[in-house]
């Protein structure tokens, strides 16, 4: 029903920024959560950020101040800056939709998943 197509990964030095995006295509139900997860080895998968179509945000305490999560509704993508990377931000990097209730659908989408490695 839903793909997304994550971009953006790399190799960066800590202290420096890297750029994640990702687009949906598919049947996309307007009403929305887009996000990001990440998954280091031998970790959970846990939220690092999430915005609403409505425009709405929310950032796991380990991030704040230092990423900053945007979309374009028109464009289905979803935007995560990475800034002042440290060595324990290191995983896989997954998006997420999640359809609004009223879309009928329980299901949540997820991406392959893109890899950040920050060296110290």
């Amino acid at each position: 029903q839903v793909q997304l197509a994550e971009s953006g990964g790399g190799l960066v030095q800590a202290g420096g920024s890297l750029r994640l995006s990702c687009a949906a295509s598919g049947s996309i139900f307007s009403i929305n959560t887009m996000g990001w997860y990440r998954q280091g080895p031998g970790k959970q998968r846990d939220l690092v950020a999430a915005v609403t179509s409505g425009g709405s945000t929310n950032y796991a305490d380990s991030v704040k101040g230092r990423f900053t999560i945007s979309r374009d509704n028109a464009k289905n993508t979803v935007y995560l800056q990475m800034n002042s990377l440290k060595a324990e931000d290191t995983a896989v990097y997954y998006c997420n939709l999640q359809p609004g209730l009223a879309s009928g659908s329980g299901m949540q989408y997820w991406g392959k998943g893109t890899l950040v490695t920050v060296s110290s």
